[in-house]
């Protein structure tokens, strides 16, 4: 009998995202609108979709062995679980977004200490409770079902909420008044989970595949033809992730190098290498680079 790992796949905002993320990673995941099952080219797998506001608490309990949520969620339910590790993605791309404390523009507001005996509006409840308690602050937090940017004024006096850039709540006239928790993804797994030996493989495994991935996607290769006479300069402009991989070519007095490298400097450093007198400068992509 194949021993299976349970896998939660956040459904909503995290769904495609996390498709796209594990496609990367060499696992083809396929979602069915119909079905909460998803299906998987690894038979060892078997996956099941959940909201990542309810991910940790069902990781925590062992329904399920490993999953993907925020580090917002994992705060918000108390879950003692294990981070496997950071994996920056998310509907809108790379990078943490930030929980705000956001008032109307116009309000008397100016920092938390102000909310006693007001109203706070927000999907984070229970991590708001503790906010304002260690701020010894005494306010009514509200759970909010979503647009919670449009309870300020008349339904709340203020909302903790998500944003990445703050635009959403610029245009429902909110201020920010202070930065409240940075969350990102986290690839979380079950303390029983983590100590059965084969398990344990399996989800490092994993968590490499996507760690790998994602370093990928800022990343590019460059694979450069060099006189031998050139070899020296032209590796002295060259970044590599760890060191250039430099082979003889088939013409004598020449080399070929292999580097990888970040895809933001490459504009720049290819017109340095051919200063250097770099020839036959081919960039390529990357599905995964593992460090």
């Amino acid at each position: 009998m194949t021993k299976k790992l349970k896998l939660g796949v956040p459904k909503g905002s995290l769904q495609k995202a996390t498709v796209d993320l594990f496609k990367r990673a060499g696992f083809k995941l396929g979602i069915n609108e119909r079905s909460y099952f998803p299906t998987i080219d690894d038979p060892e797998i078997e996956c099941i979709m959940i909201r990542a506001q309810e991910m940790a608490r069902y990781v925590d309990e062992g329904a399920i062995d490993v999953g993907l949520t925020g580090k917002d969620w994992i705060m918000e339910t108390n879950a003692d679980v294990v981070e496997v590790c950071e994996l920056e993605y998310g509907k809108r791309g790379k990078g943490k977004v930030r929980w705000v404390l956001a008032v109307p523009s116009n309000s008397d507001i100016q920092s938390v200490k102000d909310l006693n005996g007001k109203v706070v509006a927000t999907e984070l409840v229970e991590f708001t409770k503790r906010y304002l308690k260690k701020n010894q602050v005494d306010a009514t937090v509200e759970f909010s079902w979503g647009a919670t940017e449009v309870k300020p004024p008349k339904l709340a006096d203020a909302i903790i909420e998500v944003t990445e850039t703050g635009t959403s709540l610029r245009e429902n006239n909110l201020r920010i008044v202070e930065d409240v928790l940075l969350t990102s993804t986290r690839f979380i797994a079950n303390k029983d989970a983590w100590e059965d030996d084969w398990k344990k493989e399996k989800i490092k495994n994993i968590s490499l595949l996507l760690r790998a991935a994602l370093d990928a996607e800022m990343m590019v290769g460059l694979m450069i033809n060099v006189k031998n006479e050139n070899l020296k300069e032209v590796l002295k402009v060259l970044p590599a992730l760890n060191y250039p991989t430099v082979s003889k070519l088939s013409q004598p007095g020449w080399s070929n190098i292999m580097v990888v490298c970040n895809e933001d400097i490459v504009r720049d450093l290819i017109p340095e290498l051919r200063k250097k007198g770099a020839e036959g400068i081919t960039e390529f992509p990357l599905n995964k680079v593992a460090k």
